[in-house]
């Protein structure tokens, strides 16, 4: 492949990255900007809800002529990455022809499936042409990080719980805020994002990251350490104040894979019998503080004034079983746009609260094979990388996404998996050993035509 990024930089390759960093940046964003500007403009809104996916198409357009100019299509179409990723979309396109469907479904299930391992695809491709982009992407990514950790305060301390519905927020759009079983006493935020599990979810890869930090860079300064533990207060704050059990589940397994890779082999099983300890010593205080009305509500949500009523552990269940049902007896799946928000717009609704039977469902186990191929390969990517601050946050935070698809789709969300999978697409795209040898090369080469 060859690399430019010791070239002057072209128009086209700066609009390419441009629009990329614009992306990364907005999506944190995109849920109170769509459910605006859908308010103002309500004959428009699935375009405007569609601004990321539009812009990727442009993207796309971008990359491909600056690949052919660097003559580097066929070095991208060898990489095994890449490879599965257009294999997993382009098995989309052929249940198109085995499954017929309502076409708004259709189109709305291609883009939630298909738009973050796009984005994976884009932000992995440009970084390996362009490798001198990568701290951009970083610095944009944790930008972002910043306004939702400093909403989420906001909402949770100053503002009103329901300051969203002045812009368009409600049970038609997206409500301003959740109660946990229709308990008013336990409120939920949303910060910028679409809901309260989605903002755990988010959370997780803040945390995620925070901690690789703090290891890898455990010598650094009195200020460095107050930057962290003020970053990792508010994320600790915001996922306890969204009260999503499985994002706290999943934050908890991103701390202990990071920790797990990133300590030196003598004290891996300490950490594992910490593990052990610390889940049995939560086990034994739920089961003894099981009649406390916090614990009851929010915990094990069985609160005894709304949980015979509102009993979302017999919905996470209910959709388990049924998800695997349909999954067993429908090896090819139902077709694009079958299951999830997408399948709203058709006849036929239906929600399945696991990402890994969603996918089933839509394309069968097959489809559910090239999904996990490409997240396995990532993980196996960042974890070569580990000694990377970015590799192991964004590698122990995707073990704790993985936990949290069992009881929900966590791809689902577009912030969510455009974040993780656009820092992935960073972390993974470093230089092998010949790249970098011919990018030094040439870095040589050109200093000594200079002089």
């Amino acid at each position: 492949m060859e690399y430019t990024g010791d070239m002057k930089h072209s128009r086209l390759e700066r609009i390419l990255v441009g629009i990329l960093l614009v992306i990364a940046g907005g999506v944190v964003l995109h849920a109170p900007l769509s459910v605006w500007l859908g308010t103002l403009w309500p004959e428009y809104t699935d375009y405007i809800k569609a601004w990321k996916e539009l812009l990727m198409g442009a993207a796309l357009v971008v990359l491909l002529i600056e690949a052919v100019r660097h003559k580097a299509i066929k070095k991208l179409l060898a990489d095994r990455l890449l490879q599965l990723a257009i294999g997993y979309a382009g098995l989309h396109f052929v249940m198109l022809a085995l499954f017929r469907g309502e076409p708004a479904a259709i189109g709305a299930g291609l883009l939630i499936d298909l738009r973050y391992v796009f984005y994976f695809a884009l932000v992995y491709a440009t970084i390996r042409l362009f490798p001198g982009y990568r701290r951009a992407f970083v610095w944009t990514f944790s930008v972002g990080a910043a306004v939702v950790l400093v909403f989420s305060l906001l909402q949770l301390y100053v503002l009103p719980k329901d300051i969203l519905a002045n812009i368009g927020y409600s049970k038609q759009t997206i409500a301003p805020y959740l109660t946990v079983d229709e308990n008013p006493d336990f409120v939920r935020i949303n910060s910028t994002l679409r809901g309260p599990n989605p903002l755990g979810a988010y959370v997780v890869i803040v945390i995620g990251l925070l901690t690789a930090a703090a290891i890898r860079w455990r010598k650094m300064n009195t200020n460095g350490w107050l930057i962290v533990g003020g970053i990792l207060l508010a994320s600790v704050l915001t996922l306890t104040a969204s009260h999503s059990r499985s994002s706290v589940i999943g934050a908890l397994t991103a701390v202990a894979v990071v920790a797990f890779v990133a300590m030196a082999a003598k004290y891996r099983a300490k950490i594992v019998l910490g593990g052990v300890a610390f889940v049995l010593l939560v086990a034994g205080g739920l089961y003894a503080l099981r009649n406390d009305p916090f614990v009851a509500t929010v915990v094990l949500h069985d609160s005894p004034e709304t949980g015979a009523m509102v009993d979302s552990n017999t919905g996470h269940w209910e959709s388990l079983v049924d998800g695997t049902k349909r999954m067993i007896s429908q090896p090819l799946g139902a077709g694009i746009g079958s299951t999830g928000s997408a399948s709203l717009k058709s006849d036929a609704p239906l929600i399945i609260e696991n990402q890994y039977l969603l996918i089933a469902h839509e394309v069968g186990w097959a489809g559910l094979a090239l999904f996990v191929w490409l997240f396995v390969e990532i993980l196996r990517r960042l974890y070569v990388h580990r000694k990377s601050v970015l590799a192991l946050g964004v590698f122990g935070s995707g073990f704790g996404l993985a936990v949290i698809g069992i009881l929900l789709p966590v791809w689902a969300d577009d912030t969510v998996s455009i974040v993780w999978w656009g820092l992935a697409g960073v972390a993974t795209s470093h230089l092998n050993i010949e790249d970098r040898t011919r990018l030094q090369k040439r870095k040589q080469e050109r200093k000594k035509k200079d002089a």
